[in-house]
Order: C-alpha cells, then sequence, then structure tokens
C-alpha cells in the first residue's frame, strides 16, 4: 500500500485508527499541508476518549464511538470501530445491538424532537406506535444501552431523549464520571468524523 499522505501525525491518526492511509482525507490533508497545530490536539483528543477513559472500558469506548459513526454513517470508522471493539472482548451480538440501538435513537430523536419543537396536545398525548422492543432486555444491559442511547441522542441534540436517558443510565448505576467520559468520546468522534 502506498500512500501519498506525507504528514507523520495524520498517519499516525489514521493508523491507530485502523483506517486505510492510501485513501484520501482531503480536510486532513489541506491541514497537514500547513502542519496545522489542530491535528496534534484532534490525534491526542482521540486517543483519550478511545484508550485512557477511567470510566469506560476499552470494549465499551470502542461500542460507544461504534454508535457516533454509524449515526453518522462513516463506514470506514464503521469497519474499524467493530473490529477494534471485537479485540478489546466485544462479541458479535453486542455489535449488532449498538447498531440497532444507534437506529432505534435515531428514530426516536427525530419523533421526539418534533413533538418537543412543536409542544402541541396531539403530537404530544398520540402513542408514537414506534416498536421498541430491544430496549426490554438488552445484551448490553440496561446500564450501557442507556449510555449508548444517550451519546447517540446527544449527537443528535435531542434534549428531550438526552435528559431522559441521562436520568435512566444513572438510575441504573452509572456515575456522573462515567456520562461525562461518553459524551466526551461522542463530541470527539463526531469532530473526527466531521474532517474525514
Amino acid at each position: 500500500m502506498t500512500t501519498s499522505i506525507q504528514n507523520e501525525t495524520i498517519l499516525s491518526l489514521l493508523t491507530n485508527l485502523g483506517l486505510d492511509t492510501s485513501a484520501s482525507y482531503p480536510s486532513l490533508e489541506t491541514l497537514g499541508q500547513v502542519d496545522h497545530r489542530y491535528l496534534r490536539d484532534l490525534k491526542i483528543n482521540v486517543g483519550n476518549v478511545l484508550n485512557s477513559s477511567q470510566n469506560l472500558s476499552k470494549k465499551h469506548a470502542y461500542l460507544l464511538a461504534l454508535s457516533v459513526a454509524a449515526n453518522e454513517k462513516y463506514q470506514p470508522l464503521i469497519d474499524s470501530f467493530s473490529s477494534i471493539a471485537r479485540q478489546e472482548g466485544a462479541t458479535d451480538a453486542e455489535i449488532a445491538e449498538t447498531l440497532a440501538c444507534t437506529s432505534l435513537l435515531s428514530t426516536n430523536n427525530v419523533f421526539y424532537r418534533f413533538r418537543h419543537f412543536t409542544g402541541k396536545d396531539y403530537y404530544q398525548q398520540t402513542q408514537p406506535g414506534i416498536r421498541m422492543s430491544i430496549m426490554m432486555n438488552p445484551v448490553l444491559g440496561k446500564e450501557f444501552f442507556e449510555l449508548v442511547s444517550l451519546v447517540v441522542s446527544a449527537v443528535n441534540g435531542c434534549e428531550l431523549c438526552v435528559r431522559s436517558h441521562e436520568e435512566s443510565v444513572l438510575k441504573h448505576g452509572a456515575t456522573e464520571a462515567r456520562v461525562f467520559d461518553a459524551i466526551r468520546l461522542g463530541s470527539v468522534v463526531k469532530g473526527l468524523i466531521t474532517i474525514l
């Protein structure tokens, strides 16, 4: 594999993420042409949230990262994060459920954001009619399922869902420090995808 990327920080970032270093990343390459200081920040931020959290195991960090990559429809990171999550002990069922949870929350975020924005009685009182059976007995466990739900809801900007899932994840035993690390991870991965 030959690469046209000359910037060592970019090469290291892509390699650490398991991404193809011979592919084109125009925004990263633009920054690399001037050796922009943001590249170092990005590499450090990504490394910290994925590998250095005191409140998230590496398996959980990569499953959360997978949920953001799936939500943002960025296939190279979906593939890479799935692979690394497996290396960290995630099962195929846990990876599948992370993807299913992301899809369900994307659905719910649109629906409940609409309800919240309009504030009309009819929309508030009418049953959603959206099946959510995977929430009943998740393979990931209730606490982590709620944490994934919270991160996806935060990325999608659904205030009602963020409040609901933050309350629920704390009731299921998460600490505020764990929630904070998960949200920080979600924001960094979202920013990473923006520049990839």
